[in-house]
C-alpha cells in the first residue's frame, strides 16, 4: 500500500491527465501561424508567437486619438457548434468589433482574440481563426496576438467561448458622437444581413421549442435554407462603405443589443429624440418568422432584435442622398427612415415628428 502523501509511477498525474492538451495546444499555435501572418498590415512589428503584440501608431493625423472596444458573439456561438460549422463566428466578432467603433469615426488598426475551450480540438481552433483572419482582412485590421485556453471543468466540450479586442484610430476633431446630432437631421437605415450577433438566445428557443427545428432543417419561408445557414449569417462590416462617407456623417448607432431603442438612443444628445418610421422597411422574413412561432410582441421583438437595421447613420439633409446611393451601390440597402426632432434623448418608434 502506498502510503499517504506519496503515490507510485501508475499514479502520477499529467496535465493531460486533468484534462489539458499541451500537443493539441502547441499543434493548434503552428496552424493559426499562416492565418495570422495574413492580416499583417504596415504598422504590424514582430513575429508570430511572441508575448505581446506590437503596432506602431500611425503619425499621419494631426491629433490621433485610439478607440477600443471589446466584445464577443453571444449564444451565436452554441448555433455554429451545434452545426458544426466553425468558420464564419470568428468574423462575425470582428465584424462587429469594427461597427461598435466605428460608429465614433475610428477605422481599425488592429485585433486580439481570445477562445478558450472545454477540449481543444485543433482543427476547430484553426477553423474559428480563419473566421477571425478574414474579419481581420475585410477591415484592414491586423491580428497581433491572441490566446487559445483550455479550460475543463469550466466549459464542457464540445463548448468553447470566443471575444475579440480591437484597437482603431480617428482624429480628435473627427470624432463622431451626440455632440454633433441636433435638430432637423435625418436617419438613415443601412440593412442588416440577418440576427447579425444578438438576441440568440430569445431565437434559439423560439426554433427549438416552438418550430421544433434542428440546426440541419429547413428555416421556415427561406427559400430553403437552414436554420444555420439562417442563423449563422456573418455579421455585416459596414466600414467598407462608410469608410469614405465619413466627413459628412454626423453620428451612427450600431443596432445591436436592445434593438433600436437601446442603441440609437446612444448617439443622441439630451436635447433631441429620433423618430423612426418602422413602415419604410419591410422586415425580413427570418425575424417576422421568430415573431409568430415565439408569438413574440412588436415592442419586445424591436428590444431584441435588429429587425433588419445594422446601422442607423445620421446626417444633415443635404448628405442623405450620398449615403443612400453610396449603400445601394454596394448591394447595401439604405432609405430615409425617419429623423431627428427636439425631445428628451429618447427614441420614438412610429410617432409623428413633431
Amino acid at each position: 500500500m502506498t502510503a499517504p502523501g506519496n503515490s507510485s509511477p501508475d499514479d502520477a498525474l499529467t496535465y493531460a491527465s486533468a484534462g489539458v492538451d499541451i500537443d493539441a495546444a502547441e499543434d493548434s499555435k503552428w496552424r493559426l501561424k499562416k492565418l495570422v501572418e495574413s492580416t499583417m498590415t504596415a504598422g504590424a512589428r514582430g513575429a508570430f508567437g511572441g508575448f505581446g503584440g506590437m503596432f506602431r501608431v500611425p503619425t499621419d493625423s494631426a491629433k490621433p486619438t485610439l478607440v477600443a472596444s471589446a466584445d464577443g458573439v453571444g449564444t451565436k456561438i452554441k448555433v455554429a457548434v451545434e452545426a458544426d460549422r466553425h468558420d464564419t463566428i470568428g468574423h462575425c466578432l470582428v465584424n462587429h468589433c469594427t461597427n461598435d467603433i466605428l460608429v465614433q469615426g475610428a477605422t481599425p488598426l488592429f485585433f486580439l482574440d481570445y477562445v478558450a475551450f472545454g477540449k481543444l480540438i485543433p482543427s476547430v481552433v484553426e477553423a474559428v481563426v480563419a473566421g477571425v483572419a478574414a474579419g481581420c482582412r475585410e477591415n484592414g485590421a491586423a491580428l497581433i496576438g491572441g490566446e487559445t485556453a483550455e479550460m475543463p471543468g469550466v466549459y464542457t466540450a464540445p463548448d468553447y467561448d470566443l471575444a475579440g479586442f480591437i484597437v482603431g484610430i480617428v482624429d480628435e476633431d473627427a470624432v463622431l458622437g451626440s455632440e454633433r446630432v441636433r435638430a432637423g437631421q435625418v436617419l438613415i437605415g443601412l440593412e442588416s444581413n440577418g440576427l447579425h450577433t444578438n438576441g440568440y438566445s430569445l431565437a434559439r428557443r423560439i426554433v427549438a421549442e416552438r418550430l421544433h427545428l434542428g440546426v440541419h432543417d429547413v428555416f421556415p419561408d427561406s427559400d430553403g435554407a437552414s436554420v444555420a445557414d439562417v442563423l449563422l449569417k456573418v455579421h455585416r462590416s459596414y466600414l467598407p462603405l462608410l469608410r469614405p462617407l465619413l466627413p459628412d456623417i454626423c453620428a451612427m448607432a450600431h443596432i445591436t443589443g436592445g434593438g433600436l431603442p437601446g442603441n440609437l438612443n446612444r448617439a443622441l444628445p439630451g436635447n433631441c429624440d429620433a423618430f423612426v418610421d418602422t413602415s419604410t422597411w419591410t422586415v425580413p422574413a427570418e425575424f417576422r418568422v421568430l415573431a409568430e412561432a415565439g408569438r413574440v410582441s412588436k415592442d419586445e421583438m424591436f428590444r431584441a432584435f435588429n429587425m433588419g437595421v445594422g446601422m442607423v447613420v445620421i446626417v444633415e439633409a443635404d448628405n442623405a442622398a450620398r449615403v443612400m446611393d453610396a449603400a445601394n451601390a454596394q448591394g447595401i440597402r439604405g432609405w430615409v427612415m425617419g429623423g431627428v426632432a427636439p425631445g428628451t434623448g429618447v427614441v420614438q418608434l412610429d410617432r409623428s415628428v413633431a
